[in-house]
């Protein structure tokens, strides 16, 4: 059975697989799209999306499609579904780090901590702070209480704030994805850590910006498909809302004519939140030698995609 593996992954996995693999480790965009072509396991991730995406395209008889990453919005899903491929993600890898930077992003925003940074860059010695919020008795809601929506709940929690979590299933302790709406008033904090899909396209919209506190921020750690960033324009221009921490946009990377760059009190962390960290790929490894034995001997496969829902 041929599988394609990343040659950086060589040393970790190398001497944990299994028996009748025949295994071709690839350094380049090109030679994984060369070598996949006729492989049946695919580890073919690359940096650049559209890059990945046509490698992954040309495994057209790949069985399994290993991935480091969580979200698969580049890839032909309706296709590798036709061929029958399964897919496995990278899902809670870096889930530790990202709820991190949701956390980092609602403190930075409650004490305006990037306009302190830039006014330590003037050497200007300021007598009153740029952001006056606490997170102490603040309540927040957290869109997609999955892996590491409860992580940034647990840690919120920790700061006092109190937690709402949803889930597609309204699962015990959070509320379903038809409650959410109807409560935003309640909330100082929108932390988005949805998966993007046709459901959750622009689930922030005009009307739920105009239903925040006008002192609300939201905190984007999902995808940026899960704003709809001209009415997010709108609202920040206008101080409808108190602003908003952006881990991710739509597209990446931002232009820089982009006004999105330029709007009031809009933070942009350039969607580095899951590359804040050292351990990402050593989990990830972890989890393709548990899967690549559990796929040559027939057994379930850890962080299994849901092609047709997406994640």
């Amino acid at each position: 059975m041929k599988a394609v593996l990343p040659a950086l992954a060589r040393p970790l996995v190398e001497p944990h697989l299994p028996d009748g693999i025949d295994v071709h480790w690839f350094t380049s965009p090109e030679e994984a799209e060369a070598m996949v072509a006729d492989a049946d396991i695919g580890w073919v991730d690359i940096h650049r999306p559209e890059a990945w995406a046509q490698a992954v395209a040309a495994g057209k008889r790949l069985k399994w499609l290993s991935t480091i990453y969580a979200g698969l919005d580049p890839l032909d899903k309706p296709a590798l579904i036709a061929r029958g491929t399964r897919v496995t993600n990278g899902s809670g890898v870096n889930a530790h780090t990202v709820a991190e930077y949701a956390v980092m992003g609602c403190l930075v925003a409650a004490k305006r901590f990037d306009e302190v940074v830039r006014i330590a860059d003037t050497h200007v010695w300021p007598y009153d702070a740029p952001g006056k919020l606490e997170l102490y008795e603040s309540h927040a809601l957290v869109i997609g209480y999955g892996t590491i929506g409860k992580l940034v709940g647990e840690r919120l929690a920790a700061f006092g704030v109190t937690v709402t979590g949803v889930t597609r299933s309204g699962a015990p302790g959070t509320i379903g994805p038809d409650a959410w709406r109807a409560r935003l008033s309640e909330f100082d904090w929108i932390v988005l850590a949805a998966p993007a899909t046709h459901e959750s396209a622009a689930m922030i919209g005009a009307a739920e910006l105009a239903a925040m506190k006008s002192s609300a921020w939201i905190v984007n750690v999902g995808r940026g498909a899960l704003i709809d960033q001209d009415a997010l324009i709108e609202a920040c221009e206008k101080r409808r809302i108190g602003g908003a921490f952006l881990d991710t946009v739509t597209p990446e990377p931002l232009p820089p004519e982009h006004p999105l760059w330029t709007t009031p009190n809009v933070i942009h962390s350039m969607h580095l939140s899951g590359r804040s960290q050292t351990r990402m790929f050593l989990r990830a490894t972890e989890i393709f030698v548990e899967n690549i034995h559990a796929f040559m001997e027939g057994r379930p496969l850890r962080n299994e995609v849901d092609l047709a829902a997406g994640y």
